[in-house]
């Protein structure tokens, strides 16, 4: 079994709800990047351990929130040492509106962990995309690249859309998978 880790920031709690869903599917340790942007100085030896690391982000004005973004700078030494070399990665992420700029965010997360010289999973999910779909299906977004979530302003944390979680959990599930196949 691979060691994966799930490293996100919340804003209003919409997206560490999403993150608990994706490690539970993972079987991954879940890492929060704080208000101020910061991890712990023991997270980065855990991410350094980590078979695959699976980056969560709100999506602020078309890209990720500054925390994060402050994360994924701070990640420099890392990817100096090539200390995440050939990882497994995900991403997800999160916004009010369907869609919300997310993709410009997913393309910043794998654009990260292609820097890092990582190997990026997709989601896998074929979307659900009739006209008899709903918010209750996996994958009603549509996402290819990463998972994409929405949570509307006015919902509380316990109203992500089920679909979305569902999806959240497989596509923990298929990161780790990836990952322990990979480690051979």
């Amino acid at each position: 079994m691979s060691k994966t880790i799930v490293v996100y920031h919340s804003g209003y709690g919409h997206t560490k709800r999403v993150a608990e869903v994706v490690a539970e599917g993972a079987g991954a340790e879940l890492l929060a990047i704080d208000a101020e942007g910061n991890l712990p100085e023991a997270a980065w030896e855990k991410l350094a351990a980590a078979d695959a690391i699976i980056f969560g982000s709100p999506t602020y004005m078309g890209g990720p929130s500054w925390q994060f973004k402050k994360f994924a700078d701070a990640s420099s030494k890392p990817w100096y040492s090539r200390a995440w070399q050939d990882k497994v990665f995900g991403g997800f992420t999160n916004s009010a509106s369907p869609v919300g700029d997310k993709g410009a965010t997913m393309i910043q997360l794998q654009t990260l962990a292609s820097q890092h010289g990582g190997i990026w999973v997709s989601l896998g999910i074929l979307p659900a995309n009739t006209k008899a779909a709903t918010h209750a299906d996996v994958n009603h977004l549509g996402g290819s690249v990463g998972l994409l979530v929405r949570s509307p302003s006015d919902a509380s944390v316990d109203e992500v859309p089920a679909g979305d979680l569902d999806t959240a959990k497989r596509y923990g599930q298929r990161v780790a998978e990836i990952a322990t196949r990979l480690r051979g």
